[in-house]
């Protein structure tokens, strides 16, 4: 299936490692020129370098999105490199565990800049650009603990990723007339080199098979490819009905009905 992203130029957050990786390298594979950001330029030009072996051109902007003017500045780098913003994929994010009665403001402050805030900035300033080119694709990378409860100790990044969810909704009930699309991932529980669930199925394998056994429906943990592909999908052509949607990619590990 040919999904018509070749020559598009789309910005992905947090690409040096993780989900955000995975989904820039799966753009570059489909021929879309890349703008990718993360706090590590060590660790960016590393992952920008793979993406460039697709054979695509990619800006890498070593940048804290959380800094006043840093996501408005990144879209700008990257309309200025490539003349046009066609997606936008909203990644960057993070958690601080903690019972809710023991987190603080600054606790609250902090995620709530990265996991919500940013991509707020990012997609108004994304949208300007998309205006000018008659329309564009904008994804979140949200979770399934947007959709369901997280269990202790996650109010805030529940609270966060619910607001993602609810924020692209509406959006792409105002943006549908200009042709711009927002969409929104909800990811389970997924294992990549390097990542939190790697790290936990090396030091107990025996407890996650049983968590595995317990939650994953289909078996196994997720892989980042499979995120990246349901991603590439969203943010191409093919998926031009689907806007406002919130699509789990978990194998059945969620227990929502919406």
């Amino acid at each position: 299936m040919n999904l018509q992203l070749k020559d598009k130029v789309a910005v992905v957050t947090g690409a040096s490692r993780g989900l955000g990786k995975y989904i820039a390298q799966g753009l570059a594979q489909e021929g879309c020129h890349l703008a990718v950001c993360a706090r590590s330029a060590r660790a960016l030009n590393a992952a920008a370098d793979e993406m460039r072996a697709a054979g695509v051109q990619v800006l890498a902007v070593p940048m804290d999105l959380t800094r006043p003017g840093a996501p408005e500045d990144l879209i700008k780098q990257a309309a200025d490199t490539f003349g046009k913003v066609d997606r936008l994929v909203n990644n960057v994010g993070g958690n601080r565990r903690g019972m809710f009665a023991d987190t603080t403001d600054k606790d609250w402050q902090a995620v709530l800049d990265l996991n919500l805030n940013v991509h707020v900035r990012c997609s108004r300033a994304a949208i300007k650009q998309m205006r000018q080119t008659g329309g564009g694709a904008i994804l979140f990378v949200a979770s399934i603990f947007g959709r369901e409860a997280g269990g202790p100790g996650l109010s805030i990044y529940n609270a966060t990723k619910s607001a993602l969810i609810s924020a692209a909704k509406i959006m792409a009930l105002e943006l549908a007339p200009e042709n711009i699309r927002v969409n929104c991932l909800a990811p389970g529980s997924i294992r990549f080199p390097g990542g939190s669930w790697d790290r936990r199925v090396q030091s107990d394998p025996e407890g996650m098979k049983a968590f595995v056994a317990q939650n994953l429906p289909i078996g196994r943990f997720g892989h980042a490819e499979e995120v990246a592909d349901a991603a590439t999908f969203l943010l191409s052509d093919r998926a031009s009905l689907v806007t406002g949607a919130c699509l789990n990619v978990d194998g059945g590990q969620s227990r929502s009905l919406i």
